[in-house]
């Protein structure tokens, strides 16, 4: 009998610790809650107001809005205030979760709150409630189109995991995870089942993910993957990922050699016929064991920055019309210019090109070798980079400005390089006396974007504006810091350059002409 009195007792005691963690929950999220929509309340506020129409009736015009129109308009709201709305009246409450898109962000949802409150609110602990709450007004769950995740700090993979897997991957459209993990060597393993997603059109991974696809994996129609700064689990894990999306038009590849440590070999090999736009960051140096190919036919749009290896390969790309190249600097030597001479030679149909000022130095270089390149299609032609030498530039500008016969926009964008003395030339070079074809007959548009008037920038705005015989505009756009007497002095400096074209204008952002 005492021990059946025992049991009871033991039994009711342990409902009631079940009671208490339970109403403990409970109060968290609506805490939770409260906080969110406390945040929001102001912005909320004039929502409010304006819902309602200046008729005699007072209707509530958005929210007699049907419901898939009312989650069209949520969608572009930020979590934080898509949950808030759901104190404008019962009729708003489910709303939220109806979303198709879920936009997890750690910086949105953490960082705005001062730090007594990140030691409250935990991002897991809010991710948790968000799913919670989301799960228990409808039941099915409305299939989410959208999942974004990222996680910057202490990312802890099973709960990442756990989501994923949650989430319907048959009606998965597109899928956001970059997360940071608390135990770097331990990255987040993808689902297999997510390498047979039928629906995944966009596809966005980055950090502390690896890779393992089954060799039967398929893509039917993605048609964007981007892969950040993740790890494989062997050489041929990024293949079979490619070879995997017959209809990829968009793909963004950054790779770093500290993350590829753990391979013997990797080879990136790009074959992708659909491929229109390529983002390739190839962060490995040059003597590494790492090498590309890349064999793009319809290939468009490429934007390549990194170094070049002696065995690199990248075939000719004869459909690409607009280029951006940031090579970057490893050997001062003919043999590495020569190769990124090669390198911009597969470019020779390009329209519009953007070059890093490291790049052009490299080729300035390397000007000694037979067979430069021309591009006899180029129209646009953008600098990026601080231009440090006025003799130098000028020199730098010339050989391009020579190799691109049909050249009409020249643009110059500031901003701070490392590098500076990269191939300093002999300051006794002789001055280029011929006059650029593209100078002659077709260049009309110059803009000089971070014009700080230092005797460098104002030296090489001289010599285009003497050699420019058909320039209708030079554009000058002046580093916001710059005083109001200091950007008058540029003017009045700018007014006394000589113009081999009579028509050419030189104006300013703030609409002064000269």
């Amino acid at each position: 009998m005492k021990r059946q009195m025992i049991e009871t007792e033991e039994r009711e005691r342990r409902e009631r610790q079940r009671i208490e963690r339970a109403e403990r929950a409970k109060m968290r999220d609506q805490a939770w809650l409260i906080d969110v929509t406390s945040t929001s309340r102001r912005r909320l506020s004039s929502v409010r107001q304006n819902a309602h129409t200046n008729t005699d009736d007072g209707e509530d015009i958005i929210s007699s809005l049907p419901d898939s129109l009312l989650c069209h308009i949520l969608s572009f709201l930020p979590i934080r205030d898509s949950v808030a709305t759901s104190i404008l009246s019962s009729r708003w409450r489910p709303l939220w979760t109806l979303v198709p898109i879920l936009h997890l962000d750690q910086k949105q949802l953490i960082e705005p709150y001062p730090d007594e409150r990140n030691k409250k609110f935990k991002f897991v602990d809010i991710v948790l409630r968000i799913w919670t709450l989301r799960n228990a007004i409808y039941n099915p769950t409305p299939p989410l189109h959208k999942l974004f995740i990222h996680w910057y700090h202490y990312c802890l993979p099973f709960y990442v995991d756990t989501l994923v897997r949650a989430a319907n991957l048959r009606d998965l459209q597109e899928l956001d995870l970059h997360l940071c993990n608390y135990h770097p060597h331990q990255p987040l393993e993808l689902p297999r089942s997510l390498y047979f997603s039928t629906a995944l059109v966009i596809l966005k991974l980055g950090a502390d993910i690896r890779l393992n696809p089954p060799s039967t994996c398929v893509f039917p129609c993605l048609r964007i993957l981007l892969l950040k700064c993740v790890t494989f689990a062997n050489r041929d894990s990024l293949s079979t990922i490619l070879n995997a999306c017959p209809v990829l038009l968009d793909l963004s590849l950054h790779l770093v050699d500290k993350y590829l440590n753990n391979l013997d070999e990797f080879n990136v090999i790009v074959l992708v016929a659909t491929l229109k736009r390529l983002h390739l960051h190839w962060n490995v140096q040059p003597l590494s064991k790492y090498v590309f190919q890349i064999n793009t036919p319809a290939l468009e749009y490429f934007h390549f920055r990194g170094y070049l290896n002696r065995d690199d390969v990248l075939e000719k790309l004869p459909n690409v019309v607009e280029c951006v190249i940031q090579i970057e600097d490893c050997e001062k030597s003919d043999d590495y210019a020569k190769r990124v001479w090669d390198f911009m030679g597969k470019l020779y149909n390009v329209i519009s090109m953007e070059l890093s000022i490291i790049t052009a130095l490299i080729l300035f270089h390397g000007s000694n070798h037979e067979d430069i390149p021309s591009f006899h299609n180029l129209s646009s032609l953008k600098f990026c980079g601080d231009i440090w030498f006025d003799w130098y530039a000028w020199h730098v500008v010339h050989l391009l400005l020579c190799q691109a016969p049909k050249l009409q926009i020249l643009t110059f964008e500031h901003s701070i390089l490392l590098g500076f003395n990269l191939y300093k030339p002999n300051p006794c070079l002789e001055e280029p006396l011929n006059v650029p074809e593209c100078m002659s007959s077709h260049l009309t548009m110059c803009h000089y974007k971070g014009l700080r008037g230092t005797t460098k920038d104002m030296e090489l705005i001289r010599k285009i504006l003497e050699a420019a015989r058909v320039l209708k505009t030079m554009k000058i756009t002046l580093l916001s810091y710059l005083g109001s007497r200091r950007k008058l002095c540029i003017r009045n400096e700018l007014r006394k350059f000589q113009r081999s074209s009579q028509n050419c204008q030189i104006a300013f952002d703030d609409g002064h002409f000269t």
